[in-house]
């Protein structure tokens, strides 16, 4: 069942803050990285290139969860637990070159590889809740 992400927990995710996502390997143990996040239509949306370990995980087992933590005060933060609703490549250097403008100040994502196909991931939230806010 989806849980809509709104006030304080919209505005962390819209601000330039990092998330750490969460995802289950194939031998059951916990995978976390940092990444860059933003929200359209009321969903975290991530960005990452084909192949890396998270979304590889996600197409396994479409389980995530995201901590996004204030920058400005470590001891606020949100929680999502959800499901990956899409993976899709359409539109994901564009989406990419949208984060580089919101957390680097800059057109187009400088660390583009060669060969590097990007895909976008929506996650359908299941679960929101603020801490500390």
């Amino acid at each position: 069942m989806s849980q809509a992400i709104d006030g304080r927990a919209e505005e962390l995710l819209k601000e330039k803050n990092f998330v750490v996502i969460s995802t289950l390997r194939q031998d059951g143990t916990i995978h976390a990285t940092p990444a860059w996040i933003d929200i359209q239509d009321g969903c975290p949306v991530v960005n990452s290139a084909e192949g890396r370990a998270w979304p590889t995980n996600l197409k396994r087992d479409p389980r995530v969860t995201l901590t996004v933590q204030n920058l400005e005060n470590p001891y606020e933060y949100v929680t999502i637990r959800g499901r990956v609703s899409e993976q899709t490549t359409v539109g994901a250097d564009e989406h990419i070159d949208s984060l580089a403008k919101k957390y680097l100040g800059q057109d187009t994502y400088p660390y583009r590889q060669p060969g590097e196909q990007r895909v976008i991931l929506r996650i359908e939230p299941e679960h929101v809740h603020v801490y500390g806010g």
